[in-house]
């Protein structure tokens, strides 16, 4: 955990001028509780919010301008909605990890954002020091899924036929997934995998190949019994796993 996960609610400006802040974008059509928002965010002395917009096409343009850390995006937005927003993002390559802040409660939405590489999903009841966490875990790589959010989205893979509009593959129950043991060196793959690292990055962090990454990752897909990245990082949550212990 990071050290600045721990911090506490202050002015800013008195904090150590060494360390930088989270830069932050926010995202939503309902001008009351983006400003709202705003005004929240900025009581952190590690938080910067440095733009707002109301809809997806001035989130492509904000983004462009500001290259923020962290983008909160409300999925029901005139025009250019979240998902939209977020294929164009995906088609970018663009390096802001996003978490969708949303009051639907739509689990297909869900699944589907994190499909367009959503680092973290928050629903707009959630209390505030939550969201103030997952913007720290968000930002040091981590995936933010609050129990009841994963335990959702898990459903809705698990679904086999009942999963309505999107197409999602069948998997077998989470329970009955694993088939053989998985090794140390594959726990540790799940674990960076289900923080959010790509290929190349693990492949730094363990000193290993790219190539022998993608080896190791076709093993364990094929012991789990997943089919993608996502439905692997969240089997490591809901079995604590994310944590490589």
């Amino acid at each position: 955990m990071s050290e600045n996960s721990a911090g506490t609610n202050g002015p800013s400006g008195l904090g150590t001028p060494s360390k930088s802040k989270i830069r932050i974008v926010v995202a939503d059509d309902h001008p009351i509780f983006r400003d709202g928002l705003c005004r929240l965010l900025a009581l952190e002395e590690d938080f910067e919010v440095v733009a707002q917009a109301q809809d997806g096409r001035q989130v492509l343009d904000v983004l462009q301008q500001h290259e923020p850390d962290i983008l909160l995006l409300d999925l029901k937005m005139p025009g250019l909605d979240g998902l939209a927003t977020l294929q164009r993002l995906q088609i970018a390559k663009n390096k802001t990890r996003v978490i969708v802040l949303t009051a639907s409660d739509d689990k297909n939405e869900f699944v589907q954002a994190m499909k367009l590489g959503t680092s973290g999903i928050v629903l707009k009841q959630t209390a505030t020091e939550l969201l103030i966490k997952s913007i720290r875990k968000v930002h040091a790589g981590e995936i933010w899924l609050d129990s009841h959010t994963t335990a959702a989205v898990i459903r809705q893979f698990v679904a086999n036929d009942e999963a309505p509009t999107h197409s999602l593959p069948p998997a077998p129950p989470v329970r009955e997934r694993e088939r053989s043991p998985l090794s140390q060196r594959e726990r540790e793959i799940v674990a960076l995998v289900a923080q959010g690292f790509k290929n190349k990055e693990m492949a730094e962090k363990m000193f290993i190949s790219e190539q022998t990454v993608k080896n190791h990752l076709h093993n364990i897909f094929d012991k789990l019994g997943v089919s993608d990245r996502l439905e692997l990082a969240l089997y490591a949550i809901h079995n604590n796993l994310h944590t490589g212990r």
